[in-house]
């Protein structure tokens, strides 16, 4: 993955190709592939099959909790993130006068669950100046009715980090809130500091380079009481092949609660080997060899006529770098006709860094915007 002879073996797809959207799309390498065939021939085997899924299930956790700094009964899978923040909704049970604190720089399935009006809860928005969530924006917001604050760790949008110990110590000293982080754009790219998070979900095919149809989840057993779905289903309940399965459901606590249905099994496979691949690298690793890699590219498009949206402060970047610009589209098929591919939204043209990616090919990249501009 760090280097050209990884490279060509594990990602035969990127020959040639020069792909800084992983933001978006994760590349798998062959080893999530091969896991993906692996279910297929597990599937074959009909009911006996099941023995086998069951035991990638458990694996996966493992690799999972190993991710979030938690044990193997504090994660799960449910089938996306957007899955997960309905659960939350469920198992919260907001009423009249209660709060939620969300931020403009989040992805819509942390902050939706909360604006329908069927939500009772009343919704603050955490709103960014210059690009980035400042902890002082926060505390105002903040109070005794404060049930819930939900943010990503990195921005889908312009890869603005938030501080995150300091976030939570903020919270912690000014509400009872439960606090919800997003790693989905910082899962297997960025070292993870997690303690002291209730809620942790996580998509699966981006950063982790798996498949989709799978969101992870991590609840700490001191949080599982106040996050527990009640939501109908047989695979997260205790009870339901019991004899009273007709006069009560007993939700299992916790993560497990979030898993409210037939696993999909092939994305567990895929969850399974892309987070062991990830893990065989080191995500340290990966973060030390992408680091100078974004620190370049920020440095480049500070130099072009551009209007650069992602905070320029170490302390706030990870694996993406963003910018605005009156003709985007133009831009982005002028990179992507050279095999070149990034994000192009709204006029934002995103670019995420990953360890497949190496100098040469950010300087290809650089080289094009400055020829295009």
């Amino acid at each position: 993955m760090l280097n050209e002879s990884s490279r060509q073996r594990d990602f035969p797809a990127l020959s040639g190709k020069d792909y800084f959207n992983t933001a978006a799309e994760g590349i798998t390498p062959t080893a999530v592939l091969d896991a993906l065939h692996r279910y297929g021939q597990d599937k074959l085997l009909g009911m006996d099959g099941r023995e086998l899924h069951a035991k990638v299930w458990d694996s996966a956790k493992q690799h999972i909790a190993r991710s979030y700094g938690l044990t193997a009964d504090e994660v799960s899978l449910c089938s996306c993130s957007s899955e997960a923040y309905n659960l939350a909704a469920l198992a919260l049970g907001l009423r009249e006068g209660d709060e939620v604190v969300i931020n403009d720089l989040d992805f819509p399935a942390g902050a939706t669950p909360w604006l329908h009006e069927q939500c009772p809860a009343t919704v603050k928005v955490w709103r960014a100046r210059e690009w980035s969530l400042r902890i002082e924006d926060l505390i105002p917001l903040l109070g005794p009715r404060t049930r819930l604050v939900t943010t990503s760790l990195v921005s889908f949008f312009n890869g603005h980090k938030v501080n995150l110990p300091e976030m939570v110590g903020t919270v912690r000293r000014h509400c009872p809130a439960l606090i919800s982080v997003d790693v989905t754009q910082a899962l297997g790219r960025i070292p993870l500091d997690l303690r002291d998070v209730d809620l942790i979900v996580s998509s699966t095919h981006k950063w982790i380079l798996a498949s989709h149809g799978g969101g992870l989840v991590g609840v700490p057993s001191s949080s599982a009481a106040r996050l527990t779905a009640p939501a109908g289903g047989w695979f997260h309940l205790e009870n339901a092949f019991d004899a009273d399965r007709f006069e009560h459901a007993v939700a299992k606590q916790g993560a497990a609660s979030f898993s409210v249905g037939m696993p999909n099994y092939p994305a567990v496979y895929a969850v399974e080997a892309g987070l062991r691949y990830i893990q065989s690298v080191g995500v340290e690793t990966i973060d030390a060899h992408c680091r100078p890699l974004v620190r370049m590219c920020l440095d480049e498009l500070k130099r072009l006529p551009v209007e650069l949206i992602t905070p320029d402060h170490p302390d706030h970047l990870a694996g993406i770098v963003a910018f605005m610009h009156p003709d985007a589209q133009r831009i982005y098929d002028a990179l992507h006709q050279q095999n070149i591919h990034v994000m192009c939204h709204a006029g934002r043209l995103r670019i995420a860094i990953h360890g497949y990616n190496d100098q040469a090919s950010v300087e290809r990249l650089i080289d094009v915007l400055r020829k295009t501009l």
